[in-house]
């Protein structure tokens, strides 16, 4: 899938080849996400290591070729991983050191919107905010990709969590996922965007509006309390109470995982392979998917996410 002047070309263009450590993916399905939006308006320009004018920043797919070096994967294993771009593609490479296995019984739909979302959530939720069994953790924006992701890990964490959801119609839903990974009694209260302030204080918010949010967000944080803002979908300019977030010892932070280096994309992948997968594995976990398109009709596929209204991912597939 091309960007050529805004729009998106289905092109023909020389097969990648993988280099020392990497795996050759013959892609099955890719996952859209904000990121993706963003490039093809010409606003999230690719990393060097990545082809700029093709699109996609996560994957599943079988290994077709190994480079020089590579030592934990064969061909035709089953992978999914976090690319720096390129995943929307009939092939595309992965750093075996990124590469995540799929665990058996895990569709590819469900493989290809995996791995850009919960590792994106893990590591902002766990690595980042350190969060904790029977800390409050708010979600917003909780029936995305990345909100669904994190509502789930925080139940698995043993962390009381609060959803906002913009769309009546998806909060049970919402509530419904945490559910299923913690039994009918898990802690979770799900809410419109203006309802969450007249709970308890929160110990961790991943925001994922953005700038509209951030003054309710330090308002309502506990003592020591995180932010993690990796989503400015509403907004990216916020005004704040510097005294009330000084007066509650509160950190906020902004995180990106795509211009990474491979060190801590490596990390990043070890982790959720560690920590996450085995639930995934076990189905205490989910990848709702709204929505599969033929990578072809990609341009449909992205209206749909703009049109939002949606739980959990639009996927492009092979077949």
């Amino acid at each position: 899938m091309t960007i050529v002047d805004g729009d998106l070309q289905w092109r023909s263009r020389p097969d990648p080849r993988p280099g020392r450590r990497e795996l050759l993916v013959a892609v099955r399905a890719a996952g859209l996400n904000g990121a993706d939006m963003l490039q093809r308006r010409g606003f999230y320009p690719a990393p060097p290591d990545a082809p700029g004018d093709v699109p996609g920043l996560e994957l599943a797919g079988e290994v077709v070729e190994v480079g020089d070096g590579v030592e934990d994967f064969a061909v035709g294993d089953r992978v999914m991983a976090v690319v720096s771009g390129g995943g929307q593609a009939e092939l595309a490479v992965v750093h075996e050191r990124t590469a995540i296995r799929v665990p058996a019984g895990l569709g590819w739909p469900e493989a290809g919107g995996f791995a850009e979302v919960f590792t994106t959530a893990h590591d902002a939720l766990a690595t980042q905010c350190g969060l904790g069994p029977g800390e409050h953790l708010v979600v917003h924006g909780a029936a995305g990709g990345v909100g669904v992701a994190g509502v789930q890990l925080g139940i698995l964490t043993g962390a009381r969590v609060t959803a906002t959801v913009r769309d009546p119609g998806l909060r049970h839903a919402v509530a419904e996922l945490a559910r299923a990974v913690g039994g009918a009694d898990a802690p979770i209260t799900v809410t419109a965007p203006d309802g969450w302030t007249d709970g308890p204080p929160a110990d961790v918010v991943l925001e994922l509006i953005g700038g509209p949010n951030l003054a309710d967000d330090v308002a309502r944080l506990a003592t020591g309390g995180r932010i993690a803002v990796i989503g400015v979908g509403g907004g990216a300019r916020a005004e704040l109470d510097l005294l009330g977030l000084m007066g509650r010892r509160g950190r906020i932070h902004g995180s990106t995982l795509r211009a990474r280096p491979l060190e801590q994309k490596a990390d990043a992948a070890h982790r959720v392979a560690r920590h996450v997968v085995p639930a995934l594995a076990a189905g205490r976990l989910r990848v709702p998917v709204a929505a599969t398109y033929p990578m072809a009709d990609a341009a449909a596929a992205y209206d749909r996410f703009t049109a939002g209204g949606k739980l959990g991912k639009i996927v492009l597939t092979a077949d």
